[in-house]
C-alpha cells in the first residue's frame, strides 16, 4: 500500500474505557492522521468531552460515540475507569463486552482495513470473517507484559496463583533488573481477578494478544528490546513498536495562573508532583506525602486528587500546613497540563507514580526524577528507570508499603543537591538517554509501524 493510498485505508480504534488508554490511542491516531490515514475513534461520550481538544486532525479523525450499557454493580452514568474505583473495573469490562453489537454495526458501516484495540478480546472474531486485520496495541511497558502476561506464565484459572509461582520468572525470561521484590509480588495477584463475565484479567489480555494479527507496544527497542523479543517468541507473532507516541510540542501555553506562579522561582528549583488521573490516596498517606514536600524546604507544586474521605484537597491538608508553606508551595486538586509544567524552566524535579505515559514524559524532560509507584505496572516501570537505566531514584517504602515523609523528602533532596553523587549519576544518565530517545528516533518508529501495517495488507 503506497503512502498516497493512505486515505483509502480507514482505521478503527477501540481502546479500553480508561483515559490512560484512550489518550495514547489518540496520540497514535494523530501520528497516523498526519500521514493521511483516516481514523474512526470509538469511545464513550465522557472520554470524547475530555479529550477531543487533543484531536489535532479533525478532518481525518472522527469520534464515534459508544453507549456504555448499564450493568448491575456499575455506578449509574459510569463510562470510564475514572468513574469507578479499581475494585469495580470488573463491571466496566462486562459493559465493554456488551458493546459488541455496536462495534459490529460500526465495522459493517465503515469497512475499515484495520482495527486497533486492546481489552476487547473479541475484536478478531468480528474482524477476521470480513478480512479486516487486527492490531493489539498495548499502552503498558513490555516489562509489564513479559513478566506476567505470557503463555509461559500459565496462570491457573481454577485456583489463585501462589506467591512462589509469581516470584519465579517464566521460562526464557531475559536477564534483567526489571523484577518485583518481596511483598510487591502481591500487586500481581490482580491478574487472577474477574475482569468481565466469567473471565479473569489474565485470560482477557492474553486472548487479546493470541488472536490478533500483530502485537504492538508503545515502547522503544533501545529501552526494552530484550523483553519485546521475548514477547514475540512467546506469542509467535510479530511485535511492532510505535515508540512513546507522545504529542508534538503543543501550540497551547501553560495556564497563566501556573505560569505566573512558577515564574517567581529560580530555574530548576521547583519540585512538581503528580500521580495520574486514577490514583486516590488514603487520607493519612496524602498528609504524610505533602508534609514530605514541606520538609524539603524547596518550592513545590503538587497536583493530586482529593484523598479518600475528602471533597477537596484543601480540607485534607494537615493543620497549619497552608500557612507554613505560603509563598513556596501549592497543592491543587484539579487537572494540570503535565507536559507543559515539566517543560517550565523553574521546574527541576518530577515526583511521579511512573505510569507509562508519565514515564516517557519524565524521560524526555530535563527534570530530575523521583518515583513513588503504587501498582504492579508502575513498579516495573520504576525498575526500568531506576535499576536498568539509572536515570531516577525510587523512594524506599516501609515494611507495610507506606511512604514516610522522611524517605520521600530525602529522595527529593538527594537529586536536587547538584553536588551529591546520586544527583550527578542520574543527571548524567538521563542526559545520555535523552540524546538516544530523540525526535528522529521516534519518527523512525512511526515509519516502521506504518510499514508493518502496509505489509499486513499487501
Amino acid at each position: 500500500m503506497a503512502e498516497t493510498d493512505s486515505s483509502e485505508f480507514r482505521i478503527l480504534m477501540f481502546p479500553w474505557f480508561a483515559l490512560g488508554h484512550i489518550t495514547p490511542y489518540l496520540h497514535l491516531a494523530n501520528k497516523l492522521a498526519q500521514k493521511g490515514y483516516r481514523i474512526t475513534f470509538a469511545t464513550p461520550q465522557k472520554a470524547i468531552n475530555q479529550l477531543q481538544h487533543l484531536n489535532l486532525f479533525p478532518d481525518f479523525i472522527s469520534f464515534h460515540v459508544i453507549t456504555v450499557p448499564s450493568v448491575n454493580g456499575l455506578p449509574p452514568g459510569a463510562e470510564t475507569a475514572s468513574d469507578v474505583p479499581v475494585f469495580l473495573s470488573h463491571f466496566l469490562a462486562i459493559a465493554l463486552d456488551l458493546t459488541r453489537d455496536q462495534l459490529e454495526s460500526l465495522v459493517t458501516s465503515i469497512k475499515p482495513k484495520f482495527i486497533i484495540y486492546d481489552a476487547a478480546y473479541w475484536i478478531p472474531e468480528v474482524a477476521k470473517p470480513l478480512g479486516i486485520k487486527t492490531i493489539n496495541f498495548n499502552v503498558v511497558s513490555a516489562a509489564s507484559i513479559a513478566i506476567v502476561l505470557v503463555p509461559a506464565r500459565n496462570v491457573p484459572t481454577d485456583r489463585p496463583i501462589t506467591m512462589e509461582e509469581l516470584a519465579t520468572p517464566p521460562p526464557g525470561y531475559p536477564s534483567t533488573s526489571i523484577v518485583l521484590r518481596g511483598t510487591e509480588l502481591e500487586t500481581l495477584l490482580f491478574v487472577t481477578n474477574p475482569f468481565g463475565a466469567e473471565m479473569t484479567f489474565y485470560e482477557r489480555i492474553t486472548l487479546s494478544m493470541k488472536n490478533c494479527d500483530v502485537i504492538s507496544i508503545r515502547t522503544c527497542y533501545e529501552v526494552e528490546g530484550k523483553l519485546c523479543d521475548y514477547i514475540s517468541s512467546q506469542y509467535q507473532k510479530q511485535v511492532l513498536l510505535t515508540g512513546p507516541v507522545l504529542p508534538e510540542d503543543s501550540k497551547s501555553s501553560l495556564d497563566e495562573r501556573w505560569g505566573n506562579w512558577l515564574a517567581g522561582f529560580e530555574p530548576g528549583s521547583v519540585v512538581f508532583c503528580a500521580f495520574g488521573s486514577q490514583l486516590t490516596l488514603e487520607m493519612a498517606q496524602f498528609r504524610e506525602l505533602v508534609l514530605a514536600f514541606e520538609l524539603t524546604g524547596l518550592p513545590f507544586f503538587i497536583a493530586l486528587k482529593p484523598p479518600l474521605g475528602a471533597e477537596t484537597v484543601e480540607e485534607a491538608l494537615p493543620e497549619g500546613f497552608k500557612e507554613r508553606v505560603k509563598g513556596r508551595g501549592v497543592v491543587y486538586g484539579g487537572w494540570v497540563q503535565q507536559p507543559l509544567v515539566l517543560a517550565h524552566p523553574s521546574v527541576g524535579c518530577f515526583v511521579s507514580h511512573c505510569g507509562f505515559g508519565s514515564m516517557w514524559e519524565s524521560l524526555l524532560s530535563d527534570c530530575q526524577i523521583v518515583l513513588v509507584p503504587h501498582l504492579a505496572d508502575q513498579i516495573l516501570n520504576t525498575r526500568l528507570l531506576a535499576d536498568e537505566m539509572k536515570v531516577a531514584v525510587e523512594v524506599k517504602k516501609e515494611e507495610n508499603g507506606w511512604i514516610s515523609k522522611e524517605n520521600l523528602s530525602e529522595a527529593i533532596k538527594s537529586v536536587m543537591d547538584k553536588e551529591s553523587e546520586v544527583s550527578k549519576l542520574v543527571m548524567e544518565n538521563h542526559k545520555k538517554w535523552r540524546e538516544v530517545i530523540n525526535p528522529n528516533l521516534m519518527n523512525g518508529y512511526m515509519d516502521k509501524f506504518l510499514q508493518g501495517m502496509r505489509e499486513l495488507v499487501s
